[in-house]
């Protein structure tokens, strides 16, 4: 039997690729992350409100969400935190923040709603990316 083995290790690459999910409502905003961590190992997903960011992680079962907490809608960001820290995927993903509402009430909300780690824009995208790089330790 004949291995070959740039076959395998190309399909345990892809296996190991981190999912993360981009959740803003403003589409400016999904491109810059996006721009940011496509040079990181990760396959990258992008959801424009909560609603769809609900659905879509049920699918692609993320490893990482980094969330806006003011969208439009029936379901803010605190809201899809909380049901995803609940479990309603087989996996619970690590969840960043990534907001214009840096008030110490914000960040308590966010950690109310089990927030793993909260991020104030206007960010530098060096910041961006060592926070995401600790959430996929």
């Amino acid at each position: 039997m004949v291995t070959d083995y740039k076959e395998r290790d190309k399909e345990v690459k892809v296996m190991s690729k981190k999912i993360i999910l981009i959740v803003d409502d403003q589409g400016e905003l999904r491109k810059l992350v996006r721009m940011t961590l496509e040079f990181g190992d990760y396959e990258l997903h992008e959801a424009e409100n909560g609603q769809r960011a609900l659905e879509l992680s049920k699918v692609i079962q993320p490893d990482l969400v980094i969330l806006d907490v003011m969208m439009p809608g029936d379901i803010n960001g605190y809201q899809v935190c909380e049901k995803l820290k609940q479990g309603q995927n087989e996996k619970v993903p690590y969840v960043l923040l990534l907001t214009a509402r840096g008030q110490k009430s914000d960040v308590d909300e966010g950690e109310r709603v089990g927030a793993d780690n909260y991020l104030v824009k206007p960010f530098s995208p060096l910041e961006l990316i060592d926070n995401v790089k600790k959430a996929l330790v």
